[in-house]
């Protein structure tokens, strides 16, 4: 029998994959849009979804939004990586606050399941030699990336939902790569890549994974995974170093060799902006970044593999897909 779905931050990266894939099926699809969002990520969805005037920080216009809805995806959130404290109102209104009003508004409505989409910030660094699952405690404490501190309230927040009684499942996508990524979030380290605008590589590590994957696999958790549980998505586990090294050679340039430790990086970094050199470089050369970088964010997916059916390619796979669509679409 058809049902009705909601989906928050569906002209998002993740969020507007998810809902080209479920606009594929028998279901109403309905899309929580704000007034100013773009809605090139859903062209040729036209007549499969239904756009719905919202905001997560509304609750009111939620609590419309929600009415007669079976399932509600909630992938609408606050990205920023930098280490400007400004943002810090928004990164709480948007994925504290909103995501606290979206199970509110839930509960309200009768809602009989919600998928919270969070991220593997949210588990914590692994270090190098054992990739962290589930289970593992979150300890970010020492690391200034306020993104990930705020990722780990917001699942507070749903257990809480869960201890009262609402039915939620989380899911963790890793550093997610893929075709559809128009704001150029993981994408954007292929596209300065490419360009030349990287000007080294950190000494961390990082999990990789394609969107599709993330797609499937959130809709099996909707479908299949279990009430209060949390599931990362992710794929190969590596290096910085390898990840530019598979950048640069999927994109046809030559790849740069240059580490950079935290401590020449931050040197570097005044250096650029006192020469005036700074916008020649990629925004992903910041220190906060860099910061987190330098760590390991290394993730065992197999909880997801054996509950959830979660496939699993090479990152190369991914890392061509993403920029063989951005070549195809004149982004480069």
């Amino acid at each position: 029998m058809p049902k009705s779905i909601l989906v928050t931050g569906g002209t998002g990266f993740i969020g507007s994959r998810l809902v080209h894939k479920l606009a594929t099926g028998d279901d109403e699809v309905r899309v929580l849009v704000r007034p100013t969002s773009s809605l090139v990520p859903l062209n040729g969805l036209e007549g499969r979804i239904v756009p719905v005037l919202g905001d997560v920080t509304d609750y009111t216009s939620l609590q419309q939004a929600m009415q007669g809805v079976d399932e509600v995806y909630h992938s609408a959130g606050f990205t920023y990586m930098g280490g400007d404290p400004s943002r810090d109102k928004k990164l709480r209104a948007i994925n504290i606050e909103g995501t606290r009003n979206v199970l509110k508004a839930a509960r309200e409505a009768g809602v009989r399941r919600v998928l919270h989409v969070s991220s593997i910030t949210a588990v914590g660094m692994s270090g190098k030699k054992v990739p962290a699952d589930e289970t593992f405690s979150w300890n970010f404490h020492n690391v200034p990336l306020r993104y990930a501190e705020i990722k780990h309230l917001a699942e507070e927040v749903v257990m809480q939902a869960v201890r009262d009684g609402l039915d939620c499942v989380i899911v963790n996508p890793a550093f997610v790569f893929g075709a559809g990524d128009v704001n150029f979030n993981a994408g954007r380290l292929i596209k300065d890549v490419y360009q030349g605008r990287v000007p080294g590589y950190p000494l961390g590590g990082i999990c990789v994974v394609d969107v599709e994957i993330v797609v499937e696999t959130t809709i099996a958790a909707m479908q299949k995974g279990r009430t209060g549980e949390r599931y990362i998505i992710g794929g190969d586990n590596v290096t910085y170093r390898k990840l530019s090294q598979t950048i640069a050679r999927v994109t046809g340039v030559k790849p740069f060799m240059v580490p950079f430790p935290f401590a020449l990086a931050r040197l570097t970094l005044s250096l650029f902006s006192l020469m005036g050199y700074r916008h020649r470089f990629s925004k992903l050369f910041n220190l906060s970044m860099f910061r987190v970088a330098s760590e390991f964010l290394y993730f065992d997916s197999s909880k997801a593999r054996r509950e959830l059916g979660m496939r699993s390619e090479p990152h190369t796979e991914s890392i061509r897909r993403a920029f063989e669509w951005y070549r195809k679409e004149g982004m480069l």
